[in-house]
């Protein structure tokens, strides 16, 4: 067998052994192909020549060293080929399990090395090999034992040999590490001081001179001896000793056994008769004690009113037990991540999506992550290279399930709620791409929920699952695009589906769908334009070209793996309706980024129930075919009448490029000068965010109160209110890139940051800042979106800027509501609204005085200046007979008259 280890050491390889467990969920498909690892040995347990090492079952069947078949218990080792061995690493390079030794391998001088199976995990993993040839042969063929050790084991045990000590080399076994640890050695930086002095006072004579100290404050120091009341003290000793007997009492008791029976009673009422009513009455010990008690019954019957006092205080503090996870912790934790390892250039994730119908299988976009000038520069590089949307499932980390192909990036998409075959998507270049999936449907709903955490399944380092046949990953083409000439000029920022109760016609009117299915889409674009699609084919036109035209599309070859659903919009699809956010007076517009709709609630409401819903939908194999697919037939119910549906609200929410958030009506009105179609203006208008607004999500439980997330700040609205934002946050120490809703907790949503922190807010604890933040990469998260699975386990999926998806799952605390959330929660809103209103009118108030102040100046003024009639006459006059009298003095002073004499 092989060497043995000492206890410690044993203690060190389970250790080890739990290390490489933990480590190998997704840690060894982050590792980078190209670089060659060093190779790891058993020198910390005194075998420097063992290299432990995993084999699949794959690898054990082309070595033929498959374990209970050609390796038991009785010889767990076998020879292999060094040729062999190196021709498997050329062929399969870094999937070989003999990559981490490779550097051992072409080292190892002989033909032949020698494996062997570690059943116990002794070395932490399920097989070594050694590295040496002289470690081979002791394991072979070891070392016999001495006849002098032999003549010990003769002897008897009483007697006792003395052996004299023998030195051995010196083994480590990691105590070195743990001394040096320990150890204290200067870690801080030495301070170090200069002390110069010019060169002429070196040697320049010194005279000392006396001093009195009194003279100098602090120059002289006093310290007097004083008794120290410590050592003064002298102790006592006494030695006592007592015993304590406890006394002693017999008692005996029977209890009288009764035969049970049966025995019944009546009563009747106790009455006070007229004369004793009378009397009581009339008695002054009554009144008293009803004057008496009468403030306590008052003060019982009032608290009865505010409080039950038969509530059972216990029980509503208690919490349901058998809950997942621990009630104390409030922190996200790690449950997988996925990176896309095959990618030749770096992609960053742009949209992400769960799966409405399927287990742990997720959907992410990715793009290249270029400006538009280097876009431009490296475009010819570009087209060689696949835009795809990667599928992601929990059972493989390492390889996409699917891979959907489009012409350029994709920065949004969407699963149809009708059916989740259907993907749609929004391109960089404008275009709208369709993806069905319907017959690769089987293949991911059979995929092994590797990742689920069940009881029945035996959870296992992600190395040692067992590669399956299915491995290989599936290229799906888009089945339809639509025309580059009459849609988006720029980048779609968001794309969403109408939900299948209404439509909308080319004038933004509303009516009953008639399809019964999801068939319209809604985008908006850089392009400053909101487009309404639909999927349905148009009504055939009445020409005489219309055999001709049907030839053609007949005679176009549709290639195998592309599905035929869509194949009436292939490069001829035109938007239904397209609405303009014109800024009004000038001619520029607003740019929108995100919109969200009125009847997003519904199906944002729906999410969790779809899984249950279509898992027997799934399962039931009666249904017909036009059931099962209702997209093969979409002309069915066009040629019914289009029924309007009266009071419906088409005003939605709209974020721009310049951090405005938008209420605006779609529906178009004439204008009565030109008769052309144009957009209303919108109900209100306002600037709080700093930057792009890249969230405005409607909550999962009240349908007007919406979140915008741009900039460096968050505002929670509320829809047909005019007068700004319920709660808008200060400027946070980052710029936040992403948001999203809490869906099972009215009051949290949670808030991704540039620097790859996310903020959890709970507007019940804190609405001036996050109630905590954490950590989850290194760099900017662009997208959140989280799932709920059941009741006990829900996650979310962050996707950062640098192409890996985080997979967190969310901690009791954070999922669970309390017993009165909602209400909570509501009653805040509506404070807040009461909030807005008084300050709204404490403004009107404030701006009614400021006008009547001026109004009242203006008066003012006006009286100053304004004189009357009678005091203009009056001031006439004084001037006039000033005048005569200066005239007077000045012929009297030249002689001209007397002083008698009048002029």
């Amino acid at each position: 067998m092989g060497p043995k280890a000492s206890p410690k050491s044993s203690k060190r390889s389970k250790k080890a052994r739990n290390e490489a467990k933990k480590a190998g969920r997704g840690k060894r498909a982050n590792l980078p192909v190209a670089e060659e690892e060093e190779p790891v040995n058993m020198e910390s347990l005194g075998h420097p020549e063992i290299y432990p090492l995993v084999l699949t079952t794959k690898t054990q069947e082309i070595f033929k060293c498959r374990i209970d078949e050609d390796i038991t218990d009785e010889e767990p080792y076998k020879l292999i080929k060094k040729q062999a061995i190196l021709e498997d690493l050329l062929n399969r390079a870094a999937v070989s399990d003999f990559h981490p030794v490779k550097k051992v391998i072409r080292e190892y001088p002989g033909d032949e090395i020698l494996l062997v199976y570690d059943k116990d995990f002794k070395y932490g993993l399920n097989f070594y090999i050694f590295g040496t040839e002289e470690g081979k042969e002791n394991y072979l063929n070891p070392p016999e034992v001495s006849e002098e050790q032999d003549e010990y084991k003769e002897l008897p045990e009483d007697l006792y040999v003395y052996q004299p000590p023998v030195s051995k080399p010196w083994v480590s076994l990691g105590s070195e590490k743990e001394i040096e640890e320990e150890s204290v050695k200067d870690a801080r930086r030495q301070i170090t001081y200069l002390i110069s002095r010019k060169r002429c006072h070196f040697g320049a004579p010194v005279t000392f001179s006396d001093q009195n100290a009194s003279r100098v404050k602090d120059a002289y120091i006093e310290c007097t001896a004083y008794p120290d009341k410590n050592f003064t003290l002298k102790q006592l000793e006494q030695d006592v000793g007592t015993q304590v007997i406890p006394q002693v009492k017999d008692m005996s008791t029977q209890t009288k056994w009764t035969y049970p029976k049966n025995a019944t009673t009546q009563y009747y009422p106790r009455e006070f008769s007229e004369e004793e009513k009378e009397i009581l009455g009339q008695s002054k010990a009554v009144a008293d004690f009803l004057h008496s008690v009468c403030t306590s019954v008052e003060i019982a019957l009032q608290q009865n009113e505010l409080l039950n006092t038969f509530t059972d205080d216990w029980k509503l503090l208690a919490e349901e037990e058998g809950s997942f996870g621990d009630k104390s912790d409030t922190h996200l934790k790690e449950y997988q991540s996925f990176t896309d390892l095959h990618s030749s250039t770096e992609k960053a994730i742009t949209c992400v999506c769960w799966h409405p119908t399927i287990y742990g299988l997720i959907a992410v976009s990715v793009a290249v992550r270029l400006s538009y000038e280097d876009r431009v520069h490296f475009s010819g590089k570009l087209l060689l290279q696949p835009s795809l949307i990667l599928f992601w499932s929990f059972s493989d980390p390492i390889h996409p399930q699917l891979m959907l192909e489009s012409p350029d990036d994709i920065f949004c998409f969407k699963f149809c709620p009708s059916d989740p075959n259907i993907i749609a998507g929004g391109c960089i270049n404008g275009q709208i791409i369709m993806w069905d999936i319907t017959a690769h449907a089987d293949r991911i709903e059979n995929i092994k929920a590797g990742g689920s955490r069940s009881k029945k399944i035996t959870l296992k380092p992600i190395f040692l699952l067992e590669p399956e046949s299915n491995k290989e990953t599936m290229y799906i083409r888009h089945c339809a695009v639509s025309s580059i000439e009459h849609g988006h000029r720029k980048v779609i920022t968001d794309i969403h589906w109408l939900p299948d109760t209404f439509e909308v016609n080319r004038m933004g009117h509303v009516f009953e769908n008639r399809s019964g299915t999801c068939c319209q889409l809604v985008t908006c674009s850089a392009d400053c334009t909101i487009c309404f699609w639909d999927i349905r084919p148009m009504k055939p036109a009445t020409t005489a070209t219309q055999p001709t035209e049907k030839k053609k599309e007949e005679s176009i070859e549709i290639p195998f793996d592309v599905p035929s659903t869509f194949l009436h919009l292939d490069l001829a699809w035109k938007p239904l309706a397209r609405i303009k956010l014109s800024k009004g007076e000038s001619t520029l517009d607003h740019c929108p980024t995100k919109v969200s709709m009125n009847e997003d609630h519904a199906l944002f409401r729906t999410q969790g129930n779809q899984l249950s819903a279509i898992k027997g939908f799934s399962q039931t194999k009666v249904m017909k075919t036009e059931e099962i697919r209702p997209y093969q037939n979409l002309e069915a119910g066009l040629s019914n009448i289009l029924k309007p549906i009266e009071d419906f609200c088409t005003k939605f929410f709209v974020g721009t490029e310049e951090g405005e958030v938008m209420y605006t009506d779609w529906r178009l009105e004439r204008d009565p000068d030109t008769g052309r179609l144009i957009s209303k203006k919108p109900k209100s208008l306002y600037t709080v965010h700093d930057g792009a607004v890249h969230t405005v999500q409607r909550s999962p439980f009240f349908n007007d109160i919406i979140l915008t997330v741009g900039g460096w700040n968050l505002a929670i609205w509320k829809e047909d209110i005019m007068t700004g934002p319920l709660l808008q946050s200060c400027c946070a120490p980052k710029r936040y890139t992403s948001g999203h809703w809490s869906l099972t907790r009215p009051g949290v949503f949670y808030i991704g940051r540039e620097d790859g922190y996310i903020d959890i807010w709970d507007i019940l604890e804190k609405t001036h800042e996050p109630a905590q933040s954490q950590n989850i990469c290194i760099t900017m998260i662009t997208y959140i979106k989280p799932w709920t699975y059941s009741a006990k386990q829900q996650f979310v999926a962050i996707a950062d800027y640098y192409g890996t998806l985080h997979i967190l799952e969310i901690p009791w605390t954070l999922s669970r509501p309390s017993a009165n959330e909602l209400s909570s929660v509501n009653y805040y809103f509506e404070r807040e609204l009461k909030h807005l209103e008084y300050v709204q009118q404490r403004k009107d108030i404030r701006e009614k005085e400021r006008r009547d102040m001026e109004l009242e100046m203006e008066k003012k003024k006006t009286r100053v200046y304004t004189k009357s009639k009678e005091q203009m006459e009056a001031e006439v006059k004084l001037d006039y007979e000033s005048y005569l009298e200066l005239e007077k003095a000045v012929l009297i002073s030249l002689g001209l008259i007397k002083v008698t004499e009048k002029v």
